[in-house]
């Protein structure tokens, strides 16, 4: 065609050349126009698709090729429900002979109401516009070809197409995959049926001790039902108690190991199971185990031909096994080749004995230089050459077991000894199992002997504080009193009266820091008294604001119903200043501080070990500092012991802290950790109200030093209730020097000048070194004698034996006790409801003074 309208052309243009101009120029426009008008309708043509280009022709019949030849069934339907194109396939599934009386795929796929609700689904998802895709079951198939049922998979999507959107449905006979499925999963129950009733158990345990897999046999050997396994519903701990090790095994990378454990599983009622496993576990490329495939095979009675030989084997593993002593065999180069269960617990998990695999050259049996820490495996190697040379006595060692929870344990090493025939094993067997090894875990005795040992040290540590105190009050009290004679001597204009106040200034200031000390030693003086401790926390509020600075925030958070304690006021708001100061200087770029108190009854687990029965009341101080290094922990509470720089700290902070807590009968916990912070908890015995009556304990106001306190005895009142305010008395007479002092001091220093102050306000007093010269003078003496004031601690005869003397002929005799210890420390040794009084050392004369004008005025 394209060569005849080229020749038409041609002959056109030759006949036009033939003819005249005037009579060509008609012939050459008509030409022309009938060219245009042709042109015109072929581009109406092109553009409504009536004439195609050669190119896009040959793009859709391939196309067409392609899905006519397809094997899925294919249709495409228009909005509105129009067949605009069908394949083969789908005319082979549809029974159809002609696109004219073709059905859709709804009216095709109809009979029972699974096929309707899918066919519904996929019709819902054509008009959406979204793709779906369904399975059913049609009996019989649509297509005729004489079978019974048959599968198809019908999908429908959406068909871009430029003009108007339509629905591609595709529908695959899937009958022959669906038989394969089948196949497959019969072939598959077969096998399940197999492993279940095989004579041999199996079970397989993930890394956290469930059980996900369990086959009848082994469930029938154990009385349980296979419905409860594999849901979450039994563990390992359930059937294998003790058995930890089949889950704590470590493994290389990649590697798969296979062990043997001879142990005893748990039936349902409660009976043991002797059992062989061989546990197979394959560890991935980041070292983490997976599920097992574990064999077991039954040794109870009558499972083995060989009675006898089963049943020894049986005993003696039941008897490792059971065992808490660690046990196990070793080569001479400490390679492990059996061991107990204890000896897994005991060294982390190592396993007792490897198999090898079937085509290996056999696995990388586990050594005892893995399980112990660096520092002792040259002790365990001589200790180890020894046993192999031949010794049969070799000396126990310690060691320390590697990883975490700082374990310790006591080895024993001895060579295995012979077979039983007299002769010596060799060969293999001797190679692999030449040494046994036996250890003892130690670990809870070392930390109890530890813990002894520092309560010992910080008791003597704390006699010894204790007894510097005392003689050291001795001291002070000459200084003071000293000062204040000179004191009354001098005016203030006195060039030497502000000397004398530096002295008298510091030496109250040492006179504090020796009630540190006491507050150490535990025999400091206290005034205990009922308290709520939410009240004196929130009166501390304001300052420790002050003290903790702006850097530090103070998250204070009380308990409910907090019950009440028993102790001195002041005491426990010096232990929160005391640990509230040492937050601050372990935050100096700041944090947060935080006080909480709660209730701790006596059957709850969040209390720590040293603490008595009882309920106490828990004070949580929380900071978030640098935290405390292992190496100070031990040393905190030990006096004048400081991280701080020169002229920061004294020591006595925390040990003043720890003091104040165990007089007040409370314990302290401490736990910190680097980076993070540190938690002092202190538990204080909760106060219940009884009905024991206890003498009353009345304070009068501190005069001199503004340190040291009066304590007087009274009436007796019910136990727990609030100390009593003294009475205000009538003024009367003043009884300033009338009366008749013994003073009993063995320090001459201090006798002579309390005897000074009190002869210089008008009293006679008669001197006595000893309890046994002062009752010499109260029994050669004429005048009557008022008042006893007596030191507590001296020789030959103490305050209290004097005080029990004295009451055998004077019931009536008025007694002071003055002393550096706590009035606690000598009350024990007095009858029950013995009255007297006392004041603490160091104190003024005007205090000594006025405490004599109050007892004599009574």
């Amino acid at each position: 065609m394209l060569l005849v309208l080229a020749g038409l052309l041609v002959g056109a243009a030759v006949g036009i050349s033939f003819v005249a101009s005037d009579q060509a120029q008609p012939l050459i426009l008509g030409l022309l126009a009938l060219l245009a008008m042709a042109g015109v309708f072929f581009l109406f043509a092109l553009a409504i698709g009536a004439i195609q280009l050669s190119g896009q022709a040959g793009r859709d019949d391939i196309t067409k090729a392609i899905v006519d030849a397809a094997p899925e069934g294919g249709i495409v339907v228009e909005d509105g429900g129009r067949l605009i194109y069908a394949n083969e396939a789908y005319l082979r599934i549809a029974g159809g002979d002609s696109f004219a009386n073709l059905k859709p795929v709804e009216r095709i796929f109809v009979g029972s109401p699974e096929v309707s609700e899918a066919i519904y689904r996929l019709a819902q998802g054509a008009r959406d516009g979204r793709a779906h895709v369904e399975e059913i079951r049609m009996a019989p198939p649509p297509d005729g070809a004489g079978r019974a049922f048959a599968w198809f998979r019908i999908a429908v999507r959406p068909v871009d197409r430029p003009r108007k959107p339509a629905t591609l449905w595709t529908v695959a006979d899937i009958t022959h995959e669906r038989e394969r499925q089948e196949n497959v999963f019969q072939e598959l129950q077969h096998a399940i049926d197999y492993l279940d009733h095989a004579p041999a158990g199996f079970l397989s345990i993930d890394p956290a001790g469930a059980i996900v897999y369990m086959n009848a046999t082994l469930a029938s050997w154990l009385g349980y039902d296979l419905a409860t396994v594999g849901s979450g519903g039994l563990r390992l701990a359930d059937i294998a108690p003790g058995a930890e090790m089949l889950v704590t095994a470590a493994g290389q990378p990649g590697e798969v190991r296979t062990d043997r454990f001879d142990i005893d599983l748990r039936r349902r009622n409660g009976h043991p199971l002797p059992a062989r496993l061989y546990h197979r576990v394959a560890f991935g490329q980041d070292s983490k185990p997976g599920p097992s495939r574990t064999f077991v095979l039954n040794r109870s009675a009558g499972a083995e031909s060989d009675e006898p030989q089963r049943a020894a084997e049986v005993r003696l593993a039941r008897f490792l096994n059971n065992s808490p002593i660690a046990i196990a065999t070793l080569d001479r180069n400490g390679r492990i080749g059996r061991a107990n269960a204890s000896f897994a617990r005991l060294f982390g998990g190592v396993p007792r004995q490897s198999v090898p695999d079937a085509g290996s050259d056999g696995t990388i049996e586990p050594t005892m230089w893995e399980a112990l820490a660096e520092r002792d495996r040259s002790a365990f190697e001589a200790a180890l050459a020894k046993a192999v040379s031949g010794l049969a006595e070799v000396q126990p060692i310690e060691i320390a077991v590697a990883g975490p929870g700082n374990r310790s344990a006591r080895v024993w090493l001895s060579p295995a000894g012979t077979d039983g025939s007299g002769a010596e094993p060799s060969g293999a067997e001797a190679d692999r199992e030449g040494i046994i090894l036996y250890a003892l875990d130690t670990t809870a005795q070392r930390q109890l002997e530890q813990q002894i040992a520092q309560t010992q040290k910080m008791d003597t540590v704390g006699q010894l504080a204790g007894g510097i105190a005392h003689d050291f009050n001795n001291v002070l009290q000459a200084i003071i009193g000293y000062s204040d004679l000179l004191l009354a001597s001098h005016r203030p204009t006195d060039p030497a009266f502000q000397d004398i106040m530096q002295i008298k200034q510091n030496a109250n200031r040492a006179a504090s820091l020796v009630r540190q000390l006491l507050a150490f030693s535990r025999r400091q003086t206290l005034r205990p008294e009922v308290m709520n401790v939410g009240e004196a926390l929130a009166d501390l509020t304001l300052l420790l604001k002050r003290l903790l600075g702006e850097r530090v925030d103070l998250d204070l958070k009380h308990g409910r119903d907090v019950w009440p304690i028993k102790a001195d006021v002041n005491q426990f708001e010096q232990v929160i200043v005391n640990l509230a100061v040492n937050a601050r200087d372990a935050m100096p770029e700041g944090g947060r501080l935080r006080i909480r108190t709660a209730n701790v009854v006596q059957d709850t687990h969040d209390r720590p070990p040293g603490a008595p029965a009882g309920d106490h009341v828990l004070v949580e101080v929380l900071d978030t500092g640098e935290g405390i290094p292992p190496e100070v922990m031990e040393k905190i509470f030990e006096p004048f012991f400081t991280t701080k720089e020169i002229g920061k700290g004294t020591g006595l902070g925390l040990s003043t802290v720890f003091g104040i807590v165990k007089q007040s009968g409370g314990t302290i916990d401490v736990q910190s950790t680097l980076g993070e912070g540190t938690a002092f908890r202190i538990y204080l015995p909760r106060h219940v109200p009884s009905e024991v009556t206890e003498p009353v304990v009345e304070s009068l106001p501190d005069v001199g030093t503004g340190s040291a306190e009066v304590v007087a005895l009274s009436a007796p009142r019910e136990a727990g209730t609030a100390p009593s305010k003294p009475t205000p008395r009538k003024p009367g007479a003043d009884h300033t020097g009338q009366g008749t002092i013994l003073l009993v001091e063995d320090e001459d220093p201090v006798r002579a000048v309390n005897s000074r102050a009190l002869s210089a306000r008008g009293y006679t007093v008669l001197e006595a070194a000893s309890g046994v010269e002062a009752l010499r003078i109260i029994a050669d003496e004429g005048q009557p004698i008022d008042l006893v004031v007596s030191d507590v601690v001296m020789p030959e005869m103490d305050g209290p034996t004097l005080l029990m003397r004295l009451r055998q002929h004077r019931p009536d005799l008025k007694v002071i006790f003055v002393s550096g210890y706590a009035e606690d420390a000598f009350r024990k040794n007095l009858p029950e409801g013995e009255a007297f009084n006392f004041l603490p050392k160091p104190f003024s004369l005007k205090q000594l003074v006025e405490t004599v004008k109050e007892i004599i005025a009574r």
